[in-house]
């Protein structure tokens, strides 16, 4: 019975530990090693490289043992760069130098520790696209310029300026919740972007704290937000019996805080949705109440007329509850004072009189 070298198990035993422990596939080591086989023949044998002839090179998965061969090539441009490729039918010349094989080992081992690296960041981005849209816990590791870099667990996360919240004091080893926005391509390949920002981290904070969003018996119709100010919530039931705000809002409030809580103290107004233009005008523009709504449909303007008691609740500190309300409910929302009516104030005075005409009660 033949024995099996001892170098055929090295070899093999080495490439599965290498793919199983870093989830890579096995072919994937395999190219990353051919490339630097090449690479180090180029750089340590610089008089046998011809540019315009074409190379392979064979490896053994087995012995790991690797050969070159070189064959006529012809010249042709991918994304811009000129390669080369084999001439149909050329004959190929084993151009092996000999003692190759350990000079290529010691140079190719870098590279293809790079390689692999490198796919092993692949398979852990592609994890993180399976995630967008959902919510995980972070800490700040540290800052890159105007950039926030999070350890999220496999990864590093980035949170660059327009997703950071600038009333957010953030600090090293501070821990928060963060939402996978995307994934983008920077300087070191794909990068997981988060952020504190996006409008999904509401739905995702409400999803995991009011079971009854989780579970699609209340649904967030919209929303908008002033990133670490306010938001404003349009909620609707999907099932009989389930008040949506009160779901939300949870017994004592206890559901809302906690979403409160994640955001820092972030103002959070949960509003009854409605089909009808009006009705949903006047829910988004709580706390006011008494108003009267007048839409246009064409123009998509909503004319409100508030008490004097109530325009300034209805406008807010700086038009911030009109603007919310507006983006909430797609319309654009003029607020006027309702007019005060004529001698209501006198006649107020004249209802009550003097002290001094107010007649003594009798004695008992």
């Amino acid at each position: 019975m033949a024995r099996q070298t001892p170098t055929r198990s090295e070899f093999a035993t080495a490439l599965n530990q290498v793919a199983h422990e870093r989830n890579i596939d096995p072919s994937v080591v395999i190219d990353s090693i051919r490339q630097a086989i090449l690479a180090a023949f180029k750089k340590d044998h610089p008089e046998s490289w011809k540019e315009d002839f074409a190379y392979e090179v064979e490896l053994d998965a087995g012995t790991g043992e690797a050969r070159i061969f070189e064959m006529q090539g012809e010249s042709y441009e991918e994304d811009g760069v000129v390669k080369v490729r084999p001439v149909a039918g050329a004959s190929r010349t084993d151009v092996t130098p000999p003692g190759f094989g350990r000079i290529a080992a010691q140079t190719a081992k870098q590279v293809i520790i790079q390689k692999i690296r490198e796919a092993e960041k692949s398979v852990i981005v592609a994890e993180y696209e399976k995630r967008l849209g959902t919510l995980l816990n972070g800490m700040i590791i540290r800052f890159v310029g105007n950039e926030i870099i999070v350890d999220i667990g496999k990864a590093e996360g980035i949170m660059p300026p327009s997703e950071q919240v600038h009333s957010e004091d953030y600090r090293l080893n501070q821990r928060l919740t963060f939402y996978v926005q995307s994934i983008r391509d920077g300087l070191r390949g794909k990068e997981v972007v988060v952020s504190r920002v996006d409008p999904g981290i509401i739905r995702e904070l409400f999803r995991r704290e009011v079971p009854e969003v989780n579970s699609s018996a209340v649904e967030i119709k919209c929303l908008a937000r002033d990133p670490g100010s306010r938001t404003k919530i349009a909620v609707y039931s999907n099932q009989s019996g389930v008040d949506p705000v009160g779901s939300c809002v949870g017994q004592k409030g206890v559901r809302v805080q906690a979403v409160i809580g994640e955001l820092n103290g972030e103002k959070i107004d949960i509003v009854q949705f409605s089909d009808d233009p009006e009705k949903f005008v006047v829910s988004a523009l709580a706390p006011a109440a008494n108003l009267s709504v007048k839409i246009n449909a064409k123009t998509k303007v909503a004319q409100v007329t508030a008490p004097p008691d109530q325009l300034p609740l209805a406008i807010g500190r700086d038009g911030q509850n009109a603007r919310l309300a507006g983006k909430l409910t797609g319309f654009h929302i003029d607020i006027s004072g309702a007019p005060e009516e004529a001698g209501t104030h006198e006649k107020k005075e004249d209802s009550v009189p003097d002290n001094d005409q107010i007649p003594n009660p009798k004695p008992q």
